[in-house]
């Protein structure tokens, strides 16, 4: 028996479809190419609406980006026909919607509109993953027929892998400018971290910065409060903002601009670690902070006079008796409460070969693949073997330690450290 040869409408449908499929390889947008499947789709089954449901797999939700004649909406997957179709992956064909109880007619009174008959199908991709639904409503026949559910799964499955090959295209170009303006972003970080460290007579400064991700919610400074003379103060910061990412390396940056900035005022430090805390607690989120050392060391006095605002433990090495002392946080984090209480803690007297040791919790907090933490007693340890070093050899020293510890164990936290050294 010969196959039945297909009508002049059917012949002229299959062609539609072969004509979109030339188009929707072309196509790179993908609200493009969901319109040109509605198009297509109203054309070829005389349908006068239709919508086209992309599928959240995280959310297990449908959702429109494009619907002619409505607005964009989202539902969880399992309700109403189209909701059946994903589920089933199934073509469900309603020809008396308002007699079909899945059918809900609230769309239908919020438009003024009224839907006689729908055909759902399902959108189903490479590896048969779920893409979503293909939904048209009232035909000009009334009733959607066989021909129409072949014709509509036709469409479907040229439409799916359209569809997929468009978001997969759409999500790998977010992503690579997600990557490009990391990396802008990192950039402009690094180049605010102070590159060639100033002179100060009679000491040996080194600087260590690595974030976990592309950008990082440490940071350190050090900054000559006198340019002309080498004797001058120095003042040493090293703070950490909570988290990771964007976020936090704005945060980090905007504290060091406002140190610098107020400093360029000749603010009274007290006063200005203050007027940064109130503008950080107007700034940050409720569950943000930044923990942070800020001294300033002075060479003729040979002193560190500080605040430690939840930046802690602070390393103290005396060299004459080989002796590791740890000073906690002197007051709460920044951005958490108004006030700040600042009573300040005796200043850190430097005696020929001491160290001054300021490390973000990154180190200290490294686990080892077997998850012990590096604490502190490893570091004290490292530094009664390396202290009479050059303050460059000793942070290497102390970065070998780590690397050595943690083997494969990835790190997981900011790492940033600045080392202060009195010459012997």
């Amino acid at each position: 028996m010969r196959d039945r040869m297909p009508s002049l409408v059917d012949a002229s449908a299959l062609l539609s479809i072969l004509e979109v499929s030339r188009r929707l390889a072309a196509q790179h947008e993908l609200d493009d190419v969901l319109e040109l499947i509605l198009h297509t789709g109203r054309e070829v089954l005389d349908a006068d609406r239709g919508t086209v449901f992309l599928y959240d797999a995280p959310r297990k939700e449908l959702y429109s980006r494009v619907a002619t004649g409505g607005t964009s909406i989202r539902f969880p997957a399992s309700r109403g026909i189209a909701g059946e179709c994903a589920r089933t992956r199934k073509t469900i064909v309603v020809n008396d919607c308002y007699a079909d109880p899945r059918f809900n007619p609230e769309v239908d009174r919020q438009t003024g509109y009224r839907t006689r008959c729908l055909i759902a199908v399902p959108l189903i991709g490479i590896d048969h993953e779920l893409v979503g639904v293909l939904q048209m409503l009232n035909t000009s026949g009334n009733r959607f027929t066989l021909d129409d559910q072949t014709i509509a799964e036709l469409l479907a499955a040229q439409a799916a892998v359209a569809i997929q090959r468009t978001l997969l295209l759409e999500e790998r170009m977010i992503k690579l400018k997600l990557q490009h303006d990391l990396a802008i972003a990192r950039d402009i970080q690094q180049n605010v971290l102070v590159r060639r460290l100033p002179r100060c007579h009679g000491y040996m400064l080194s600087v260590y910065n690595q974030p976990a991700d592309a950008t990082g919610g440490d940071i350190y400074d050090v900054i000559q409060l006198d340019e002309r003379s080498d004797n001058s103060p120095l003042l040493l910061l090293v703070a950490d903002a909570t988290g990771h990412g964007i976020g936090p390396a704005l945060n980090i940056t905007q504290l060091r601009s406002m140190l610098r900035l107020g400093l360029r005022l000749s603010a009274d430090l007290p006063l200005l670690l203050n007027h940064i805390n109130q503008q950080l607690v107007q700034d940050l989120p409720g569950d943000r902070f930044i923990t942070a050392f800020l001294g300033v060391l002075d060479p003729l006095q040979h002193q560190v006079s500080f605040h430690a605002a939840g930046q802690g433990p602070v390393l103290h090495y005396r060299a004459a008796d080989r002796r590791a002392e740890w000073h906690e946080p002197t007051t709460t984090p920044l951005g958490m409460f108004n006030e700040l209480h600042m009573d300040p803690p005796p200043p850190l007297r430097m005696d020929p070969g001491d160290l001054l040791v300021l490390l973000t919790d990154g180190f200290y907090e490294f686990q080892n693949t077997a998850g012990e933490e590096l604490g502190t007693a490893r570091v004290a340890a490292l530094l009664d073997r390396v202290h009479t070093l050059p303050v460059d050899q000793i942070l290497t020293a102390l970065l070998s330690m780590l690397r050595d510890f943690a083997g494969a164990a990835p790190q997981i936290d900011d790492l940033t450290a600045l080392l202060v050294k009195r010459e012997p």
